[in-house]
């Protein structure tokens, strides 16, 4: 992003025992929050966003002794982006790229954007952030660098890419990169697509997405995730999940699994993320709604989720 001026957060990379030199970097420029991103695979789960010294002094001593501790041989330390986060996908075929959608994750715990983040607990598409003028933005001041550098330099990129975005006062900036569709936020992408998605694909392998129409419907999707009791932290499995038989034939609902599985013929918790209920509806408000009417028939101990899905975008709504 550097190299190619492509808008993000100014930052600074440390390697090895940086603890010192981490601690001394954000005491200097005295700016909080702050953000800390281990390098590393975490499951969704490599930012903290300490908001004071002492959430900095707790969070660096995570990274080098916690749990992230393996992810985090390396630490990137961002400077934080006010705004609202939302994200768009591109196929790419390694010159050219079509939209594929987009969309707004809901990343921490609880209602509000409180507590810990996740690996999502739930999303919407499309995102009213992104209406044609920013999306037009968007695609000309970070997609088509992006695309253009990593040919320039060698290495044109085939495939989905998934563009994390802070909506700021000066203009959208990277937050993140992604070499596949996001979680939650393919499960609301991809049913509005209309068009043929393997044809798409096999188009991004050959160089042939320019002048391909990729075609979406008109109708908006909400997903709310169910996840279990102490996500992300810690939590149990295997509890028993009732309720999905009566949503197979609801038109406008559809239930994705992801932390489930069969136990002696019964479905069950297996996972933090269990279920996603996506709804289906011509406005944001009536897709918010059918999500939540499908998870009422849903139940297993210590279920949760947040009640607030898709609530910041119909704030940009008329």
């Amino acid at each position: 992003m550097a190299r190619h001026n492509i808008p993000t957060a100014a930052y600074k990379v440390f390697r090895g025992d940086y603890y010192a030199e981490a601690l001394a970097y954000v005491d200097a420029h005295n700016q909080y929050p702050i953000v800390l991103k281990a390098d590393g695979l975490a499951g969704g789960k490599g930012v903290l966003i300490p908001e004071n010294r002492e959430e900095l002094l707790a969070g660096l001593e995570e990274l080098r002794r916690g749990s992230l501790q393996a992810a985090a041989q390396t630490l990137v330390i961002e400077e934080f982006m006010p705004g609202e986060e939302a994200s768009v996908f591109a196929l790419c075929d390694g010159e050219h790229f079509e939209i594929m959608g987009t969309a707004q994750d809901h990343k921490r715990q609880l209602d509000g954007d409180k507590g810990p983040n996740t690996g999502g607990m739930g999303a919407y598409s499309p995102s009213p952030l992104l209406a044609e003028d920013m999306l037009n933005l968007v695609s000309e001041t970070i997609i088509a660098p992006t695309i253009a550098g990593m040919a320039a330099e060698g290495n044109p990129y085939k495939g989905f890419l998934y563009v994390g975005l802070m909506i700021t006062s000066t203009g959208p900036k990277v937050v993140e990169y992604n070499c596949r569709f996001g979680d939650p936020e393919c499960q609301v992408v991809i049913p509005r697509l209309r068009s043929d998605l393997l044809t798409h694909l096999v188009q991004s392998t050959r160089g042939e997405l320019q002048g391909k129409d990729i075609v979406f419907d008109q109708q908006y999707r909400t997903t709310v995730v169910l996840v279990s009791g102490g996500y992300p932290v810690s939590y149990d499995k295997g509890f028993p999940i009732f309720g999905l038989d009566e949503l197979e034939k609801v038109d406008d609902i559809q239930v994705f699994h992801a932390g489930t599985k069969e136990l002696d013929g019964q479905l069950c918790t297996a996972g933090g993320r269990v279920l996603n209920v996506v709804g289906t509806g011509p406005t944001l408000q009536e897709s918010i709604s059918m999500a939540y009417k499908g998870l009422e028939s849903i139940s297993f101990e210590g279920m949760f989720y947040r009640k607030d899905i898709g609530a910041k975008g119909l704030n940009h709504v008329s």
